[in-house]
């Protein structure tokens, strides 16, 4: 028997009925702006958050800037370090979405550090054995007036999936502007049909791989 899974689509079914709780989403946008500066990151973010809200998942956008993260690679820093209280609403989560600006082809420091943040989780396992991050999806949504998008998500999903996230199928959605050109996303009139077209996919996969996940997670760590 095939059940119909909150506010889901009808590709977002599973076998034996709907999963009990619903699914959560954690933005972190890696702006260089701290608010409330207006942001093409956070744009995008929030579009992403959009298209997963028709798929009956609800979140919530953290731009890492307005947050003293310190520099390392433990669960806390010590004093004063945001990451403990960014992370505890990571975990919470069932899906993660890291969004960042290009600059000079890469993403920003900001991204860079929640990924050196996260390689702690290498350390966090559960009751059975697995990874903390085991059973949540990692997305991606990359933003800039040059290129890079393709290099930057190669860059977060290797680093999502290396600490325990599952990347969905085209698990990444992007824009960028025209080469040697100063427009920003957020001073477009509207948002370009195949910017919006891969928002829509991504979301939906994520929102699709994720209910998998928290019906059935990986096994147990032998």
């Amino acid at each position: 028997m095939l059940a119909m899974i909150g506010a889901a689509g009808a590709d977002d079914v599973l076998p034996g009925g709907p999963v009990s709780a619903p699914l959560t989403v954690l933005a972190l946008v890696c702006s260089l702006k701290p608010s409330p500066a207006r942001s093409s990151a956070e744009l995008m973010a929030r579009q992403v958050l959009d298209e997963l809200a028709t798929h009956g998942v609800t979140g919530d956008v953290v731009r890492v800037v307005d947050h003293d993260v310190k520099p390392g690679v433990e669960l806390d820093m010590g004093e004063g370090d945001a990451w403990p209280g960014i992370r505890e609403r990571l975990i919470a989560a069932d899906i993660v979405l890291i969004a960042t600006p290009t600059w000079m082809g890469q993403q920003s420091s900001v991204c860079q550090r929640v990924l050196e943040r996260l390689d702690a989780e290498l350390s966090e396992t559960d009751d059975a054995g697995r990874l903390q991050t085991f059973g949540k999806v990692g997305i991606a949504a990359v933003v800039g007036n040059e290129d890079g998008a393709h290099h930057i998500s190669a860059v977060l999903f290797q680093g999502m999936n290396d600490v325990g996230f599952t990347i969905p199928a085209q698990g990444v959605t992007y824009w960028n502007g025209e080469a040697m050109h100063a427009t920003d996303y957020q001073d477009l009139d509207e948002t370009p049909e195949a910017t919006a077209s891969t928002t829509a996919t991504m979301a939906a996969n994520a929102a699709h791989l994720a209910r998998l996940l928290a019906a059935e997670n990986y096994p147990a760590s032998s």
